[in-house]
């Protein structure tokens, strides 16, 4: 694999494991929703951590804004997050919330370069159309009362909330360690809240089918999926980054097939190749794009980030916005 394509396979990968999420969870309904959330981020965040210490990353001082950015990051981006999803799910179908959650392309499109201080580009804003389009088909249309939707809105905020508020933080901690500190941030969080939703069972003793699927969630869906996907927004800009999050969906409906657990129809297909194809679209490279980073570098010395990936100063293929 050549590096050029390395951020745009992890991106992938990463949203693809995200989808899986959906038929894995419906395995483990019984459980507490939260407190089972709450599981799977400890075992990321011990994952994760461990493997920090393992490679011996260089002690980086945390300022006050970086620790009110990974407060924030956890509180919304992970833990707030799923407290939305949860109780949309009690106001409004699946397709709706998924149709709605299925949108983060284009915020992103849209915020991401803000962010950044420039104007996005025609060309990633069409393309993220496309891939929201086919991420709506993909998940489907269903009914829902407006008080569903508003929560499955609080969803979406938390779902941008978790690239736009790890962008800053990247270049000084690197992947590992955003991924890291996020994942144990939100446990307490997560914890508290399933106290007081689900009083003292919050946390009851999993089974042995519960703590296999929570392995998956912990080990797979979220210590690897959150580093391939934060490394992907490093190198690639959250505009470009975020046309692969059409492919949860995707993700959702390769697994659910393969798990027997339903079928998968015409329109499942027609969404995911409209997704693909928004995808290519996005991720072309533009005429101006190198001289866009060339204006935007940051000096050589400083993108040398905490996890030993090396100075970002080539241009990548695809680039950032």
């Amino acid at each position: 694999m050549s590096s050029s394509s390395a951020p745009a396979v992890g991106a992938a990968a990463a949203m693809l494991l995200v989808g899986t999420s959906t038929a894995v969870s419906a395995t483990v309904a019984d459980y507490p929703v939260l407190g089972g959330q709450a599981l799977r981020y400890a075992l990321a965040a011990a994952i994760l951590l461990a493997v920090v210490r393992h490679q011996r990353l260089p002690r980086v001082g945390l300022t006050l804004r970086d620790l009110l950015l990974l407060a924030a990051l956890a509180a919304t981006g992970l833990a707030g997050f799923n407290i939305f999803l949860v109780e949309a799910t009690r106001q409004a179908s699946p397709a709706v919330i998924g149709t709605v959650v299925g949108a983060v392309p284009i915020v992103l499109a849209l915020v991401g370069p803000l962010t950044e201080h420039r104007r996005p580009t025609t060309r990633t804003v069409g393309a993220a159309t496309i891939v929201t389009l086919g991420a709506g088909i993909a998940a489907g249309f269903g009914g829902g009362s407006l008080h569903g939707v508003l929560l499955a809105t609080g969803a979406l905020a938390g779902e941008v909330a978790f690239s736009l508020l790890a962008l800053p933080l990247l270049p000084k901690l690197g992947p590992l360690k955003v991924a890291a500190y996020s994942a144990a941030l939100s446990v307490p969080v997560l914890v508290a809240a399933g106290v007081v939703l689900d009083g003292t069972s919050a946390l009851r003793l999993p089974t042995p089918a519960e703590t296999t699927a929570f392995a998956y969630l912990g080990i797979l869906v979220t210590a690897t999926a959150f580093f391939l996907w934060y490394d992907a927004l490093r190198k690639m800009g959250a505009a470009r980054a975020g046309l692969f999050a059409g492919l949860v969906p995707v993700g959702a409906l390769l697994t659910t097939a393969v798990l027997g657990l339903g079928a998968v129809g015409p329109a499942d297909v027609t969404g995911a190749l409209i997704v693909a194809a928004g995808v290519v679209i996005g991720i072309q490279p533009t005429p101006t794009s190198g001289a866009r980073r060339a204006d935007n570098a940051i000096p050589q010395a400083s993108r040398q980030d905490q996890d030993g990936a090396g100075p970002e100063g080539t241009p990548l293929r695809p680039t950032g916005p």
